[in-house]
């Protein structure tokens, strides 16, 4: 520590008299001194160094203190008192180190710089290898899209029941916040129903193509959960007699999505189920299950997998017994999902539900 006690008089004549540069100059000595030694220093070495450091970095220019702050911020025994000051600096790039990887922060002094930054510094503390409920909640309240996203990303962070409920809510207009909460293992069974029901097609797609096995078995079972809801609502309806009709179309060649089209546009209802559950290959109470959900996602899949035109889809959709006409705002974004949904995802999902189908049967 000798060398330490060396620099006391210099120290003095900067804090007094040095510019900016001479400030910066003794602030890299003293961090090198720091960190050659950092392991052998008891706690009244790191106490001095630590009044050292906030000294210097009073009046000197932010790439300095960014600098200090690269060099501190992985260090388990790094002066509290410069770390957190270096936290709380307005300036992200010498805040971000600090917030991103500083072991010394504990966790009260992470919820008040949560409750307190903007949302580049929340950005940052989002990325810590590790964080507790208590403030993963504040990142979830005051957090942005970005800072949703990093979070839900970031597998060291633990997220409360409370946080997951709002993050579900909040990806009900953020398709790929959606995604990403999918695929956290440790997401509620209850609020990952919720956030299937919620989600879009282009969601529902994205997590079948990229989950894990076990995760798409949940993904069947939850298509089967809203579909036995489904049933249960609108009850059993005789499809004989359009049956007769649709098959007869289509033994002379006629069922096609012209026919299917005309079916909708008449307002007949159990003909243009049979139809679409013949044209997308599936039995018919899957499709009168589908049909019948108050959101139009699963009916996109299936006109999408036969082939089917946007204006037949609309007028498809459209055709409710329920009296629950889809609002326009459900409409357009109907057609913006139905346009970035692929024939051949679509198909490998209708598969999907074909295969549970029959597993159930046999």
């Amino acid at each position: 520590m000798g060398a330490a006690l060396s620099l006391i008089p210099e120290l003095e004549q900067v804090l007094r008299h040095g510019s900016c540069p001479k400030r910066a100059e003794t602030l890299r000595r003293v961090t090198a001194l720091f960190l050659d030694g950092a392991e052998r220093y008891n706690d009244a070495h790191i106490e001095l160094f630590d009044d050292v450091f906030g000294l210097l970095i009073e009046e000197i220019e932010s790439r300095a203190r960014a600098e200090l702050a690269r060099c501190l911020a992985p260090v388990d025994r790094a002066p509290i008192n410069v770390i957190r000051k270096l936290a709380n600096d307005d300036d992200i790039v010498v805040a971000g180190p600090v917030l991103e990887f500083a072991p010394r922060l504990a966790e009260h002094d992470l919820v008040d710089l949560a409750e307190t930054k903007g949302q580049a510094h929340l950005q940052a503390i989002s990325a810590r290898p590790a964080l507790g409920e208590a403030v993963t909640d504040v990142l979830v309240r005051r957090g942005d899209g970005e800072v949703a996203r990093r979070l839900v990303e970031n597998r060291g962070a633990r997220i409360s029941e409370t946080g997951f409920s709002r993050l579900v809510e909040r990806a009900e207009d953020d398709d790929l916040l959606a995604e990403k909460i999918g695929l956290r293992p440790d997401i509620p069974p209850q609020l990952f129903d919720d956030l299937l029901a919620r989600a879009t097609a282009v969601v529902h797609r994205r997590l079948l193509a990229s989950a894990r096995p076990e995760l798409k078995a949940e993904l069947g079972r939850i298509l089967q959960k809203v579909s036995a809801e489904v049933a249960a609502r609108i009850g059993p309806r005789d499809y004989r007699a359009a049956q007769r009709v649709v098959l007869g179309m289509h033994r002379a060649g006629f069922l096609n999505e012209a026919a299917l089209a005309a079916f909708a546009a008449e307002g007949k209802y159990q003909e243009t189920i049979v139809a679409l559950a013949a044209l997308s290959t599936v039995p018919i109470n899957v499709a009168e299950r589908l049909m019948a959900g108050e959101r139009p996602d699963t009916v996109l899949i299936l006109c999408k997998a036969a082939g089917i035109g946007w204006p037949t889809v609309k007028s498809v959709i459209m055709l409710r017994t329920d009296g629950k006409v889809p609002s326009p705002q459900v409409i357009d974004s109907a057609l913006a999902d139905y346009g970035r949904l692929s024939a051949s995802t679509a198909q490998r999902v209708v598969r999907f539900w074909r295969l549970r189908k029959n597993t159930q049967r046999s």
